[in-house]
């Protein structure tokens, strides 16, 4: 298993004549290997069974993981905690030897109680690490509700936990009435995603796309490592994102023209699309390498770490006579994070109690998705910008979907 990087700039042209040049670099970063290579699975499910669960969600939820948990393969391991005010272990860390076991646990989760989300977290990270060696270790968290008896900031620092321990969270809305910003906090910062369940039907949908996700892992813990050259330097605000197939704003670590990004799991059928803003400084003509990329990764089919991929050049053409060469690729990736970014001031203005500003930024979001060919996301952004040009509010739903499809591309169904 090897890890693959594609290159690609916004103008691969560079103009002479220019003291300083702004440009977006793309990188396409997946891994490749033998085809039908499953890695191991880590599972570990933590699942909210608070009061306000009660009835069809529940059982919904319990259904779902219950497909997801017969779906496990002989080597993978499982563990389930649920939690209400407090959290408990239904489901030690083991082997799928007694699955009937574990299903009849899941079975009997009675709704009940308010909600502690990083008391269920706490154990989730406790009980995934006792199976994650040579394995992928994935957490998906379930909960409808806000934390009223716990603590966001702790969510926080466990789902960094999380990530040092080399564990992926994956957080599942239920419902309305859960707390946007932790759960996407929690996704971005252990290099998971974030789903929205609206209704108890989407339940299975969004376990089985995050369990098949999970299944195309092929290498874990990479990091994104970027040297450049001191004609290159990297934008002071948010120089880096990913793009797919999420939008993450990453957090980068920099020592010198070293620059270091967490990217998390690789897998073998998506790429993880990174996209970087440089400004670069003149240059004599002629091709010209102003930095190299490579990726340092975990292989837990052989049981090895800190692995680095293969180096590759960051090259420029300087022309004394500039030709504009736009990357059409790359312009997608733009686009994809002026939609994310754009909602993100949108909402921020809301919270200001700017309507009108935050009405004009959706509208200016949604037309950013007709050009990325996001018809659904354009609808449900346009649609959110109209309620609050009417002086409506938006309900929870809207506000969550706005925050869905601003992330990614939005799933026809």
């Amino acid at each position: 298993m090897r890890v693959i990087i594609r290159p690609a700039l916004s103008d691969a042209h560079i103009d002479a004549n220019q003291n300083s040049s702004q440009r977006q670099l793309s990188l396409a970063i997946s891994a490749q290997g033998e085809p039908g290579r499953t890695l191991p699975l880590n599972l570990c499910l933590v699942l909210d069974h608070s009061g306000s669960m009660g009835g069809r969600p529940l059982e919904t939820v319990k259904k779902a993981a219950i497909e997801l948990v017969k779906q496990l393969n002989p080597e993978d391991r499982v563990s389930v905690i649920a939690f209400d005010h407090r959290a408990k272990v239904i489901v030690p860390n083991q082997g799928i030897e007694d699955l009937n076991t574990v299903i009849e646990q899941i079975k009997a989760l009675r709704a009940a109680g308010g909600t502690a989300i990083d008391e269920g977290l706490k154990l989730g990270i406790k009980e995934s690490a006792l199976g994650k060696q040579e394995r992928v270790s994935q957490i998906f968290l379930l909960t409808d509700g806000e934390n009223e008896h716990g603590d966001n900031e702790r969510c926080l620092k466990l789902a960094q936990v999380a990530s040092d321990y080399n564990i992926t969270l994956n957080t599942l809305g239920f419902g309305n009435h859960w707390n946007q910003d932790v759960l996407e906090k929690i996704a971005d910062s252990a290099g998971g995603s974030l789903s929205y369940i609206e209704n108890p039907e989407k339940a299975l949908e969004e376990f089985s796309r995050l369990f098949s996700r999970a299944q195309s892992i092929g290498l874990t813990n990479a990091h994104l490592i970027i040297d450049l050259l001191p004609q290159a330097s990297l934008a002071q605000l948010k120089p880096i994102a990913q793009v797919e197939p999420e939008t993450v704003e990453l957090t980068v670590q920099s020592e010198g023209t070293r620059h270091t990004v967490r990217l998390g799991d690789l897998m073998v059928d998506q790429e993880r699309v990174v996209l970087i803003n440089l400004y670069i400084n003149q240059l004599s003509p002629g091709i010209q390498t102003i930095g190299k990329a490579q990726v340092r990764f975990d292989d837990p089919a052989l049981s090895q770490t800190g692995i680095l991929s293969e180096t590759i050049p960051l090259n420029v053409e300087v022309q004394t006579v500039y030709q504009p060469e736009p990357n059409d690729q790359v312009r997608q990736s733009i686009l994809a994070l002026a939609k994310y970014r754009q909602t993100q001031i949108a909402e921020e203005k809301l919270k200001q109690g700017d309507r009108i500003g935050a009405a004009t930024l959706l509208q200016t979001a949604a037309k950013t998705a007709l050009q990325l060919g996001d018809q659904g996301a354009a609808t449900i952004l346009q649609s959110s910008a109209t309620r609050l040009q009417m002086g409506e509010d938006l309900s929870e739903a809207e506000r969550k979907k706005t925050r869905i499809v601003a992330k990614t591309r939005l799933q026809a169904d």
